[in-house]
């Protein structure tokens, strides 16, 4: 029996072959409690974020499972034969599995991106083609990432930045051949979901367009026709060279 559409799915990074071994065999997942998304807690399903170490399915997300109980022990109950280990005593969430199962298609990553933790729902896990479809955002995000993938917009979302000097997430990232093209949303009253810090993105080579929740609703195809002038004076998607 399959999840209901709307049922909570954390997607998790795995980053060795052991803890996906782990997972098909013994049939459990850890999370440290400290880093577990507060609002995933207690999801009744669990996919996995593959990395390097996975080869042909690296960087996508290939397999998932039913999460069928979620309970607190330490790193040494999980692991008894590594009692030394420096966070022995460190509280994980150990997530008791069902069956590994692969899902229809893979969900790739097209640019390498860090990903720790995706929170979403089961009927974006089945139809999503990339993973920027997993991610949420608010409704005026989601207008606009419908209206990119209409027009053929390759674009990044909430894309972390880890350049010293502006740490921040970025709302839409586009990258384009003579640079990159930064969008945020801003909601009513003039706050952006993701911080920004202001005067840092020129001098790291960004084109930042900002777009506020009024602009988004009442004139959608002007803010479109602007991020396409703005990829269109950077030389075009850089997926296209």
């Amino acid at each position: 029996m399959e999840p209901d559409r709307y049922a909570t799915v954390l997607v998790a990074l795995i980053n060795n072959r052991r803890d996906l071994e782990i997972a098909r065999e013994q049939h459990w997942y850890r999370i440290p409690v400290r880093h577990a998304p507060p609002r995933a807690v207690g999801a009744p399903v669990l996919a996995f974020y593959q990395t390097a170490a996975f080869g042909a399915e690296k960087w996508a997300v290939n397999y998932w499972a039913e999460a069928t109980a979620w309970d607190v022990v330490t790193r040494r109950q999980l692991l008894p034969d590594q009692p030394n280990h420096p966070r022995a005593n460190q509280k994980y969430y150990r997530l008791a599995l069902g069956e590994l199962q692969r899902l229809p298609h893979p969900i790739p990553s097209r640019r390498w991106r860090r990903v720790t933790f995706i929170v979403t729902h089961w009927e974006r896990l089945q139809e999503a083609a990339e993973i920027n479809d997993l991610l949420h955002g608010t409704i005026w995000e989601e207008r606009l990432w419908a209206a990119f993938r209409k027009a053929g917009i390759l674009a990044e979302r909430q894309y972390a930045m880890e350049e010293p000097r502006a740490p921040y997430t970025m709302d839409f990232a586009i990258f384009c051949r003579q640079g990159a093209v930064g969008v945020t949303c801003q909601e009513p009253g003039g706050a952006t979901a993701h911080s920004l810090p202001e005067g840092a993105l020129s001098d790291l080579g960004w084109l930042l367009l900002r777009f506020s929740a009024q602009q988004i609703e009442q004139a959608p195809a002007d803010c479109l026709a602007a991020v396409q002038r703005a990829i269109q004076e950077r030389g075009g998607l850089a997926s296209e060279a």
